[in-house]
């Protein structure tokens, strides 16, 4: 099943998790590549002539993952499903341990099983970086996520499985989840409320969701770069606080935000994208400037409110940085 050409068109590929936030995207993309591409949800979802094939499935049930493998027989599985608060939460521990975790060792072996081409994993910038002494994931889904890429690594070096580890760092953009940072500040600006966030200290990689989808695109039929783990973002730190000013200055009037009246989350690490190892091995390089990026993310959402979507204010919630 391995293809010889660098093009993806015309491959039949499944998308764990395809109606996330970078699910949806990558959907969106391989349909209009030409690719014939089907999608896991946990819920049922009707299948639109322009969308993919939709598989109702929980990805943490083994016999259930291998059913759809099987059935579908993919030359490309991006395993995208799973939680993603990445709250340091005692109530957490168990959800994302099954539903990122269990999750990837299930596709892991049902996809190492029906001889897959490229076995695509999310990895997370939250994990423990190598080289440290004492590496120590700071949340429930970073030691998931950590132990996921750890089975993937396993894999491709026992097994021969054609494994790549992606990592997106901070990722924003079009259709991301409500309660996250981004989306939230600029939810509360359209409806003229001031955004409440933490003091805006701490510093992240940004990256707009297109440049993200381009890196997964490319890591289909990329040579050579099984058991590679590779970073996807921007390679340039900016603060919590510049994102928001900038999102502020780019909707224009509204009530200023008010840094502060959400708490700092406790160990949260700061890390650069490996911007050259991502060029060098994929041939990738983020294209969208972070201005641009955030111009486009408020220009959908204010799109969205327009076309008569969430007129309501959004309800009081704690963004997810």
């Amino acid at each position: 099943m391995v293809h010889q050409n660098s093009e993806i068109t015309d491959l039949k590929v499944l998308i764990t998790g395809g109606g996330g936030f970078l699910g949806s995207h990558l959907c969106q993309r391989l349909l209009g590549l030409g690719c014939e591409v089907h999608a896991t949800s946990r819920f049922e979802r009707e299948r639109d002539d322009r969308g993919p094939i939709w598989w109702q499935a929980d990805m943490a049930d083994l016999s259930t993952v291998r059913s759809v493998v099987a059935t579908v027989k993919p030359d490309i599985v991006y395993h995208l499903s799973g939680s993603v608060g990445a709250s340091p939460d005692l109530e957490l521990v168990v959800p994302t341990y099954q539903s990122l975790l269990t999750s990837t060792l299930n596709v892991l072996l049902a996809g190492t099983e029906a001889g897959s081409s490229r076995i695509i994993l999310s990895g997370s910038f939250t994990e423990p970086q190598p080289g440290l002494a004492r590496p120590t994931p700071h949340s429930p889904y970073a030691a998931a996520k950590w132990a996921a890429s750890g089975y993937g690594r396993m894999f491709n070096t026992l097994f021969q499985a054609p494994v790549v580890i992606l990592q997106p760092f901070m990722v924003y953009g079009p259709r991301q989840a409500p309660a996250k940072l981004i989306p939230t500040v600029i939810e509360s600006l359209l409806v003229e409320t001031p955004p409440k966030v933490t003091s805006g200290k701490r510093r992240a990689d940004w990256i707009y969701v297109n440049d993200v989808i381009d890196g997964f695109v490319l890591a289909a039929t990329t040579k050579g770069i099984e058991g590679a783990t590779i970073d996807l973002g921007s390679g340039r730190l900016v603060s919590i606080r510049e994102i928001v000013e900038r999102i502020v200055a780019i909707v224009g009037s509204a009530p200023p935000p008010i840094f502060g009246a959400v708490p700092d989350r406790p160990a949260e690490n700061e890390v650069i994208a490996d911007t050259g190892y991502a060029c060098a091995r994929l041939g990738w390089i983020a294209k969208t400037s972070l201005d641009e990026g955030l111009r486009r993310t408020v220009r959908w959402y204010r799109k969205r409110r327009n076309n008569g979507r969430d007129r309501a204010s959004p309800q009081p919630t704690t963004p997810s940085e």
